[in-house]
């Protein structure tokens, strides 16, 4: 089968995908592939911004190519972070500034209840295909953990007493929102492949 570029600059997010998807398909990230560009996310939801990246890959290259969009959506906040969970704090803010926000915000608060959504695009043949994957739990008080990235030290997936930061990359891939939209685009190319 083709080479599909994963439309990321995240190597955490490549890691990850890589390790779910093993032997099974060759995927090669932007700067595998020799593209050296930063897609803009400007909409207000997962779905268009998932669309926006593997659109921009595939318009660029003609190649078969996929994308993902991830929020963290907690109850308590109305679903925010959300579709902007990486700028949470700020255009420039980092991952750490992000979680000081959410904790900030949540500590008045008791409901924790949060869920990571991803939202995978692909471009087959032109054609786009979206999946989409949940992850539920709830948001700590405090961190917990030292793996991982992003918001993953404050997050508790349901089934678990451990954050996603205190697991090893096979463990959290057992409750994984991403490794849950990478198995329906992995059904759907083995339906087509």
């Amino acid at each position: 089968m083709d080479i599909l570029i994963f439309a990321t600059n995240n190597q955490h997010k490549v890691d990850e995908v890589k390790n779910i998807l093993g032997d099974r398909f060759k995927i090669s990230s932007l700067k595998e592939a020799g593209i050296d560009i930063d897609i803009p996310e400007p909409h207000d939801n997962l779905e268009e911004n998932a669309r926006e990246k593997s659109s921009v890959i595939y318009n660029l290259t003609g190649k078969n190519c996929f994308s993902e969009d991830t929020g963290l959506e907690v109850a308590a906040l109305n679903g925010a972070p959300g579709v902007k969970s990486a700028r949470y704090a700020g255009d420039n803010a980092d991952s750490e500034a992000n979680i000081n926000k959410l904790l900030n915000e949540m500590s008045s608060k008791n409901n924790r209840e949060a869920r990571f959504r991803t939202v995978i695009s692909l471009i087959h043949n032109g054609q786009e295909h979206q999946f989409e994957g949940i992850c539920n739990g709830i948001i700590l008080d405090a961190r917990k953990g030292g793996s991982g990235f992003g918001y993953d030290s404050v997050f508790v997936p349901e089934g678990s007493n451990k954050s996603f930061a205190e697991m090893e990359m096979k463990e959290k891939s057992l409750f994984s929102h991403r490794k849950k939209a990478m198995a329906n685009l992995i059904e759907f190319l083995l339906h087509i492949y």
